[in-house]
């Protein structure tokens, strides 16, 4: 399943990736890399997923 995220590079260095399934309802991961933050955020959805079923959007 695909889903569409963005991921950009703080001016820290941190990488942030960020899922946007409706208004209020994201998830985000973080990592020193942009891989790093790509799987980071492939966990919090996975956690998304399990705390309040799987949303709508990704159905």
């Amino acid at each position: 399943m695909l889903v569409p995220y963005t991921i950009e590079q703080d001016g820290d260095g941190v990488w942030w990736a960020r899922a946007l399934l409706r208004p209020g309802v994201a998830a985000n991961g973080e990592g020193e890399t942009p891989d790093a933050a790509l799987a980071d955020l492939r966990s919090a959805l996975a956690l998304l997923s399990e705390e309040s079923g799987t949303p709508a959007e990704l159905m």
